[in-house]
C-alpha cells in the first residue's frame, strides 16, 4: 500500500514538476534580433534582456539570423534555416516574430514583395500547428533611419507594416508596434538600421510590456 501511494506521489509530482511551469519563449528574427550593433550580444541583445527581465518562471531563446527574410523567394529566407528548425523543435509556448526589415531590398520586395502577406499566414500557421500551440506576438519593424544595404524606410512603413498590421488584425494577434516605440531615437541606430545595447534593451522593455498586457 504504502509503495503504490509513494508512486502515485511520484507521478503527480512528475506532472506539476517546476520544468513544466516554464514559459518557452522563441524570439524569431533577423539579425535586429541577433543583436548585429549591440555591444556584448549574448547578454545584452533583446531577448537575453528580455529573459531577465520575465525571470526564472521564463526561458527566453534567441532565434534571430543575420539576413533572413520572411519571404521564401527572399535572398535569405528564414525556412530554409537551421534556426527554424530550431525554433520548432524548442516547443515554445510563445513565438515573437520580427521579420521584415531584409524582406525590403530590391532583389526581394520587387521580385516578390506582393507575397508578403501569403509566407507571413503561412509562417503564423506553422506555429500555431505545432503541439505546443504557442501564442504569436506581430512585431513592426523598427525605423529605418538611413537607406543601406538596399534596406529602405519606403518600403518599411509603406508594404511591410500595412501588412503586418492587417494580418495581426484578421487573426486577432497581438501586435507588438517596435516601430513607433524606436521612431525618434536616430541615436540608438550606429549604422542607422541597427539598434544598439539601448535600443535592445527599449524592444525588450515594449515586448515584456505587451507580454504583460495580454496576460
Amino acid at each position: 500500500m504504502k509503495k503504490t501511494i509513494f508512486i502515485i506521489l511520484l507521478f503527480v509530482g512528475a506532472a506539476f514538476s517546476p520544468a513544466e511551469s516554464i514559459t518557452r519563449i522563441a524570439c524569431v528574427g533577423d539579425s535586429i534580433t541577433f543583436g548585429a550593433s549591440v555591444k556584448d550580444r549574448v547578454q545584452n541583445c533583446y531577448p537575453a534582456v528580455l529573459g531577465r527581465m520575465l525571470g526564472k518562471e521564463y526561458t527566453v531563446r534567441n532565434y534571430g539570423v543575420n539576413g533572413a527574410t520572411l519571404l521564401k523567394k527572399g535572398d535569405r529566407p528564414y525556412w530554409k534555416l537551421k534556426a527554424f528548425k530550431d525554433a520548432t523543435a524548442f516547443g515554445p509556448n510563445i513565438v515573437i516574430i520580427k521579420l521584415g526589415t531584409n524582406d525590403t531590398k530590391p532583389q526581394n520586395w520587387n521580385q516578390a514583395g506582393t507575397e508578403y502577406e501569403v509566407d507571413l499566414r503561412a509562417f503564423i500557421a506553422h506555429f500555431q500547428k505545432q503541439p505546443s500551440k504557442p501564442a504569436i506576438y506581430l512585431c513592426l519593424p523598427v525605423p529605418v533611419y538611413q537607406d543601406r544595404w538596399g534596406i529602405n524606410e519606403k518600403t518599411v512603413a509603406e508594404g511591410i507594416i500595412p501588412v503586418i498590421k492587417k494580418v495581426a488584425k484578421e487573426k486577432k494577434l497581438p501586435l507588438i508596434d517596435l516601430y513607433k516605440a524606436l521612431t525618434g531615437k536616430p541615436g540608438m541606430f550606429p549604422d542607422k538600421i541597427h539598434p544598439n545595447t539601448a535600443g535592445a534593451k527599449l524592444m525588450a522593455q515594449t515586448i515584456q510590456a505587451a507580454l504583460n498586457k495580454k496576460q
